[in-house]
């Protein structure tokens, strides 16, 4: 092995973690700030993460019934107004539209023509979805429905930060209907179920699952599940949501449908959804102080070829032997798909082009020069272990050893992760404890070893209201094989609240 010169973003994550994230989203050409504040324009890597994240899922809502559909962007004011407590939720965050034309006036453009009646711009679609169900579903025999889409919400974000609160960001946001409790409280534990998969499989995301305190809940929901990621900063970050919304939402859109009896019924309704924050999450897991390290399961391409071209009639031997070799890898399979290869043509020597691939974070850079291509040798390195430096071999042996390689990169970084998490994942019997062990909430979470705090909870809304205050809230409640004291009330309980600072 051949030792890699020291290069990294800067800051480093010791040094000013928050500049890091932002400098790794830079470096790796993920996105960048849009002209209207709190928005941004996510650049082609970056969509290309986001493109695999939602082929998985979206691979796994079908295996599971749900079908695709679309709805508007635009909602009529007074669908939120029927759900009171839905809306409360999401008032301060709420867009709205209030006029139709602009009139050229003076060289001006001014607003014009107010609408008869404001539309709010999709901050979820709860109503609207309601309001179509109401339609679709008459009988029993039109149950269950299962449907999802993939769309953009927006919410009037106050503190954006690229990724992980915008104003406009793209999800996908699930909606079904069931003649029973038990059928709808099914689905809301077997769509977290799937959340949960994806995020520890592709995204090699160790997670936590739970359920919402009251306080914390989706406005409306009768029960909120969610999954919860550590990132390296100790912060925690909700990754997934899967709502029981039991009737609340059925009643207030007129959803009724008749049963095998002739009697009328209301439907119990969920929602579910997960978004671009996922990206956020791989950078704040995997991350290093070189850029992003991506897991091959989600890398838009799994290896990037890099000819050394130096203007020289080898230039294009050098060139038909990267074809050769990205045509080898492309007919081999991984995960049941074929092997995602690029061939990076920019003209120049192999290590510019080399860092470029480093800080995006693609699991396996490959580098072929005049003399590689003489010597018949393919000189790699693994993104994960940049580190260990450059490894060489044969074509033949390269080709084969790679399905196993990314297999190899996947489960390192996903066993890695693990272990940061789980170094950072404590007990605590007391309030006191527990904000000992979460710190202040400074900027020195990367190295001062905050996390999560994990204690027997069983206390009030106005109890948790007042430890959110400090700046810890309580991610998720969570089973535990046996009772004990709660640590504001002393009475026996079987939760255990997961307490962090989050994102």
């Amino acid at each position: 092995m051949t030792q890699t010169k020291a290069t990294s973003v800067t800051p480093t994550r010791a040094d000013d973690y928050a500049g890091w994230y932002q400098a790794v989203v830079r470096a790796a050409d993920l996105a960048e700030p849009a002209p209207v504040r709190g928005c941004m324009t996510i650049k082609p890597w970056g969509y290309g993460i986001w493109e695999r994240i939602q082929a998985i899922l979206d691979r796994r809502f079908k295996e599971t019934g749900h079908r695709n559909c679309y709805f508007p962007l635009f909602i009529p004011l007074q669908y939120l107004q029927a759900e009171a407590e839905h809306v409360e939720g999401f008032a301060a965050e709420v867009a709205m539209v209030t006029h139709h034309r602009l009139a050229n006036v003076g060289g001006r453009l001014q607003v014009d023509a107010p609408l008869e009646e404001p539309l709010v711009v999709r901050p979820t679609s709860e109503t609207i979805v309601g309001e179509a169900f109401s339609r679709w579903i008459q009988s029993h025999r039109d149950l269950p429905v299962l449907i999802n889409q993939w769309a953009n919400v927006v919410r009037w974000e106050k503190r954006p930060r690229i990724f992980l609160r915008t104003s406009e960001f793209l999800w996908q946001e699930g909606h079904t209907a069931h003649a029973t409790e038990a059928e709808a409280v099914e689905e809301t534990g077997r769509m977290l179920g799937i959340y949960r998969e994806v995020a520890e499989d592709a995204l090699a995301l160790p997670v936590i699952a739970g359920r919402k305190t009251r306080r914390e809940k989706f406005p409306g929901a009768v029960t909120t599940l969610c999954i919860e990621a550590m990132m390296q900063d100790g912060r925690a970050l909700q990754s997934g949501t899967s709502h029981f919304l039991g009737q609340n939402f059925a009643r207030a859109a007129g959803i009724r449908f008749t049963d095998a009896d002739g009697a009328i019924r209301l439907p119990h309704t969920t929602s579910w959804g997960a978004s671009t924050r996922l990206i956020g999450a791989l950078i704040m897991t995997h991350g290093d102080d070189d850029g992003l390290r991506l897991p091959p399961a989600v890398a838009p391409d799994q290896v990037a070829i890099l000819p050394v071209l130096r203007g020289t009639p080898e230039d294009a031997a050098v060139l038909a032997r990267c074809d050769e070799i990205a045509g080898r890898l492309r007919r081999e399979s991984w995960r049941g798909e074929a092997v995602r290869v690029t061939i990076d043509r920019r003209p120049g020597s192999g290590s510019a082009k080399r860092w470029d691939w480093v800080r995006k974070g693609v699991p396996v850079i490959v580098e072929l020069g005049a003399r590689d291509l003489a010597g018949g040798k393919v000189i790699a390195w693994r993104r994960d272990r940049l580190r260990d430096g450059k490894a060489e071999a044969g074509l033949d042996e390269f080709v084969a050893a790679l399905p196993g390689r990314l297999s190899e990169i996947q489960a390192a970084l996903a066993a890695e992760a693990r272990g940061w998490r789980d170094t950072r994942l404590r007990d605590a019997a007391t309030l006191d404890e527990a904000r000992a062990l979460l710190g202040d909430g400074g900027a020195e979470g990367y190295r001062s070893g905050a996390g999560f705090v994990r204690l027997p909870w069983s206390g009030s809304e106005a109890e948790e209201a007042a430890l959110a205050e400090t700046g810890v809230t309580i991610r998720c409640l969570v089973p535990a094989e046996g009772p004990a004291p709660c640590a504001v009330t002393g009475v026996a309980t079987t939760d255990r609240a997961i307490l962090a600072r989050a994102y």
